[in-house]
């Protein structure tokens, strides 16, 4: 019988190729749009992470979600010494949500306040997408933009308290195989993991609309 990290992972795939594969994405790691538009990015996750991260300590002993929340995982922190490197010591004064960022951080709120397996769905889609393919970001990054290697601008991507990824992918895989949830639960956290990915679609669309590649 197949894991249910592994049916997590195959359910969800068309819409992560989907949100891999955006317009803006695609321009941006092609280094076709400028530095304000990695810096707009970075904007966005700093609201979604602040979902993610906000009732973190007491979701800490739900019996569901608890097992996840591990504070090498946390990215708030980093963010914000990418956004004062990218945006000045001020940069909370500008700091603005997209529609579909606001749309996005307030399903992650939701689940975590009415509904721990449903976060667990977008801690997964999250957090182990940056610690895989959030690498490739961060080594275009340094070489399009100039950012000093896992230095200011990319903090957001380098996982200082993880010191061996595959093993940490690995171990997180087997908590998602224990997840204690019925079968009908399980597939609504699925179809919570495909609503996730859509959510970054949406936002990646917005930015490409903000950032239109010039033909």
């Amino acid at each position: 019988m197949e894991s249910f990290s592994t049916l997590i992972r195959t359910a969800s795939h068309e819409q992560h190729t989907e949100a891999e594969t955006s317009t803006f994405m695609s321009a941006l790691l092609g280094g076709r749009l400028g530095v304000d538009a990695y810096a707009r990015y970075t904007e966005q996750l700093w609201f979604v992470y602040e979902a993610l991260e906000a009732d973190a300590d007491r979701l800490a002993s739900d019996p569901v979600a608890g097992p996840f929340i591990r504070p090498e995982l946390f990215r708030l922190a980093a963010l914000e010494q990418d956004l004062a490197h990218l945006r000045g010591p001020d940069w909370r004064s500008g700091l603005t949500a997209l529609p579909a960022t606001q749309a996005y951080a307030a399903r992650v709120r939701e689940c975590a306040e009415q509904w721990p397996a449903g976060y667990v769905a977008h801690h997964y889609t999250r957090y182990l997408g940056d610690l895989s393919g959030g690498q490739i970001i961060r080594d275009r990054a340094e070489r399009t933009w100039g950012f000093a290697k896992k230095g200011e601008g990319v903090r957001f991507y380098v996982f200082e308290g993880i010191a061996n990824p595959a093993a940490f992918k690995r171990d997180y895989r087997e908590l998602l195989d224990a997840v204690p949830a019925e079968e009908l639960e399980k597939q609504r956290i699925v179809g919570e993991c495909k609503r996730a990915f859509t959510l970054n679609s949406e936002v990646f669309r917005s930015l490409g609309e903000e950032f239109p590649l010039s033909a």
